[in-house]
């Protein structure tokens, strides 16, 4: 089938080059043209595990192009698919700008039947923005009876582990009003859907809210997690003991109940706030989704509070070792991560930061620059030179059993304060740490 994905950012990537690897033939359109240059020179900018040997071997193959022609994509494609940002506006909405341009220029390229996917997490309503914008523009050429389709089919990547996800799916959501749709998706899908049938077709409104509740519902289970780690703190509980005691209920669940310091990246963040925000413009007061954005805004602040107060409020000259940098292992995306709220507050107070990432050191300095306070560091080991301590923020695999006794020699003060509970605090205390972790004994 022909396939045409506008956005190659993350989820325009992935599901053009994962389409394209069970042989149908896409074109990815996009605007940047020094990304469109990369991509055709088989460079990949972003990092997600496989996902550059992906694109290389279905471009070599012929199966999957890049191009910046808007009128070369849509002539393509039966499908389109809208797969651009929906970034947070000022009030925290999802700004649409970019998903109804894309519909605009649909509806002034097409010349015959089109299947419109909306890809992008976007708020219940927006198909029927889509389509009003794919029926202006076919207005204004004279063209009111082509005939179209809008659909939504909401992702459910993971970060980290997007490719796996699109190839194995665990659901497949398509909402659409036309019954026709639905077989035309359910063939482009088969691939994907051989084994039991993921399927899951509903009405337009129904889907753009799955994706959203779905996000919240993980954001949700993380800040609970959180709340009640910050509890179990102040009465003196593990909450690793806790959270085995909770997970092994089936109606629990291990999954998302780990604490630490907060969620970021690109998609919990803006959803929750932006689901919040259109229950808000229909009259309706969601407290739990603000109180989930307010626990985990607040808990991103947790791992300073304990340097700072380990050090009785004066960091003034202080070097912190900050391992892990992006907002989750196996990802460079520094999204709302927590440690740039972590790396902020410590230059506030007058710290200085060595900081490591197995991918995401481009990207921070990228973000930050330059700067006197802050060292990006070639290893682990190097960022422990000359520290005070070792702070970890991401829970990266070459975190998890570290020379522990290579970190004490290296530090001023053998002090960890691990933000993702990689350690056990006894072993710890038992080889002369101090450590400090997140609803755990110190």
């Amino acid at each position: 089938m022909k396939v045409t994905i506008f956005g190659s950012g993350y989820v325009g990537l992935v599901t053009g080059a994962c389409l394209a690897d069970v042989g149908n033939d896409v074109v990815c359109v996009d605007i940047d043209q020094d990304k469109i240059d990369m991509l055709n020179n088989g460079e990949v900018p972003i990092f997600e595990p496989g996902l550059e040997q992906l694109v290389q071997r279905n471009a070599e193959a012929g199966r999957l192009t890049f191009t910046t022609d808007i009128g070369r994509g849509v002539s393509h494609g039966l499908f389109q698919f809208i797969a651009v940002g929906t970034p947070p506006d000022e009030d925290g909405s999802a700004d649409l700008q970019y998903v109804l341009a894309v519909a605009r220029s649909i509806g002034e390229h097409m010349d015959d039947y089109k299947v419109i996917v909306d890809k992008s997490t976007v708020p219940v309503g927006t198909a029927d923005r889509v389509r009003e914008q794919v029926r202006q523009a076919l207005a204004g050429r004279g063209l009111e009876a082509l005939e179209y389709d809008v659909v939504s089919n909401p992702e459910f990547l993971k970060e980290g582990d997007a490719i796996d996800d699109f190839m194995k799916p665990d659901r497949i959501v398509v909402g659409t009003d036309n019954p026709r749709t639905t077989e035309l998706l359910r063939a482009l899908y088969a691939p994907f859907n051989r084994s039991h049938d993921r399927l899951i077709a509903m009405d337009i409104r129904s889907a753009e809210l799955t994706k959203y509740a779905a996000n919240a519902m993980l954001a949700t289970k993380i800040s609970f997690m959180n709340e009640l780690a910050n509890i179990a703190e102040r009465v003196g509980a593990d909450i690793e003991q806790v959270r085995i005691g909770i997970g092994s209920d089936p109606r629990i669940g291990y999954h998302f109940i780990y604490p630490g310091i907060g969620y970021g990246g690109s998609c919990f963040p803006k959803d929750v706030q932006a689901l919040e925000r259109s229950a808000r413009e229909h009259g309706y007061e969601a407290r739990i989704l603000a109180a989930v954005e307010a626990v985990n805004y607040s808990q991103k602040e947790v791992l300073f509070e304990k340097i700072r107060a380990h050090y009785d409020g004066d960091l003034q000259g202080r070097t912190i070792a900050l391992w892990g940098l992006s907002f989750k292992p196996n990802t460079d995306d520094m999204r709302e991560a927590p440690s740039r709220v972590l790396m902020e507050a410590l230059w506030q107070a007058g710290a200085r930061v060595r900081a490591y990432d197995p991918e995401a050191m481009d990207e921070t300095h990228r973000i930050y620059g330059e700067r006197p306070d802050l060292v990006l560091c070639e290893s682990p080991e190097q960022a422990l030179d000359g520290a005070d301590a070792l702070t970890v923020a991401t829970e990266w695999k070459v975190f998890r059993s570290p020379d522990f006794d290579r970190i004490r020699s290296a530090l001023t003060e053998p002090v960890i304060f691990d933000g993702r509970n990689l350690y056990d605090p006894r072993f710890l205390h038992s080889r002369g740490f101090v450590h400090y972790a997140i609803g755990r004994p110190g």
